[in-house]
């Protein structure tokens, strides 16, 4: 798991759309959410068009999820077909009507960041169409991996390097040395981890068009890209993800019963795998969260984070775990302690325990200061492991 969630994959219609504002050729093609706008969008599309759903997982065209409708009575009976499926667990709220191609070859092409060679990666093959994990396992030869240099990036010479890499055919070398290039521009203008044509497709008069897309932006560059704000799916977000967003948390909601808060990412990383080992004994009590509130626990910071955990109805424990540093623990317990006269005045009903444990920079005079405040629901632990333990055997109850 990587700290907090750190990319937005986006719907094909939408990698579509950013291909097209840098230049990648594409077909036409409009999204719409209800069967009886099919008709018009195909009309506009010269009559027969491709029906699509919008899901954020492969293997679409096996689930029934693609369907080719002939004209625009079909397209409205085939989007009818598509809409409200359910697709490896993602219904579809929306398909994608688009232009029709006579297909002669299908591709494959991407970018993405390889973490463990800390490069960026290109992938290519002439063997397109099927999920690349199925090419990668069965024929792995047939799939090109060319690291590319993050100052050098794809130039001309190296998207040439790929090509000869993944053996394209010589009559369109040149026209996929200009689609990589500004596949590149699309991965690095727009921020992103993840850049994937499958398939990239020669039609019957040689021509190459991105005929599918799929795009996973890096979040932590939104501060620079205010305009991915709008490409989020707001209606399958998580509630308490989305109201953590809005109050500028780190959080993340996890399939448990244990909420955490911890400041540090690794640290917080470290009290999951605590609280999943010892919860082991208890019945398989699990973390419900990922929240990080950094090195500010300020009381405002500290309220946010437990009225968002809090809000959780699976949440049945909470376990505190700081270590201070440039916040001092003294700071981070009068946060503790005015964070739940803030929620008792808001009206929050806290009546969920917490356990804490403050280790590092004044966790003597945090400690003392949490003593003095004696709040029923406050438990002090003095070890991580124990503190873990402590949190899993409440959830338990």
């Amino acid at each position: 798991m990587e700290k907090g969630r750190t990319r937005v994959d986006l719907f094909e219609y939408q990698a579509k759309d950013l291909f097209a504002k840098h230049g990648v050729p594409v077909l036409a093609g409009e999204v719409i959410d209800t069967p009886g706008a099919a008709r018009e969008v195909a009309e506009r599309l010269g009559g027969r068009a491709v029906v699509k759903a919008q899901v954020k997982t492969g293997g679409r065209g096996k689930a029934g999820g693609v369907k080719l409708a002939s004209d625009p009575d079909d397209a409205v009976e085939k989007a009818g077909q598509i809409l409200g499926m359910d697709i490896k667990g993602h219904t579809v709220h929306k398909v994608m009507l688009a232009e029709t191609a006579d297909i002669k070859e299908e591709y494959y092409v991407s970018f993405l960041l390889d973490r463990t060679n800390r490069t960026f990666l290109a992938m290519a093959s002439v063997e397109g169409g099927v999920e690349i994990e199925v090419v990668a396992e069965q024929n792995p030869e047939a799939l090109a991996k060319i690291p590319v240099d993050a100052i050098e990036g794809v130039t001309q010479e190296k998207a040439a390097e790929i090509v000869a890499a993944a053996k394209f055919p010589a009559e369109i070398a040149d026209q996929v040395v200009e689609v990589l290039q500004k596949l590149w521009t699309v991965f690095i203008k727009e921020d992103a981890l993840l850049v994937e044509v499958n398939p990239l497709v020669k039609t019957e008069d040689g021509k190459i068009i991105a005929l599918d897309g799929k795009v996973s932006l890096d979040e932590n560059a939104a501060f620079r890209q205010p305009e991915h704000e709008a490409l989020e799916d707001k209606a399958a977000a998580n509630p308490l993800e989305a109201a953590a967003k809005a109050k500028g948390l780190n959080y993340v909601k996890l399939d448990g019963e244990v909420g955490i808060i911890g400041n540090g990412a690794g640290l917080v990383m470290s009290t999951l795998d605590v609280v999943a080992y010892a919860g082991e004994t208890h019945g398989g009590v699990k973390p419900a969260n990922f929240l990080d509130i950094g090195g500010g626990a300020s009381a405002e910071v500290m309220a946010n984070g437990l009225e968002i955990i809090l809000g959780d109805p699976d949440v049945k424990s909470v376990f505190v775990n700081v270590f201070g540093g440039i916040t001092a623990c003294d700071a981070v317990a009068n946060g503790i302690v005015q964070a739940l006269e803030l929620l008792k005045a808001k009206g929050e009903d806290v009546n969920k325990p917490l356990v804490v444990r403050l280790d590092g920079n004044n966790a003597e005079l945090g400690r003392k200061i949490l003593t003095d405040a004696n709040h029923p629901l406050v438990q002090q632990v003095d070890t991580m492991d124990g503190a873990a333990e402590r949190a899993a055997e409440l959830a338990a109850k």
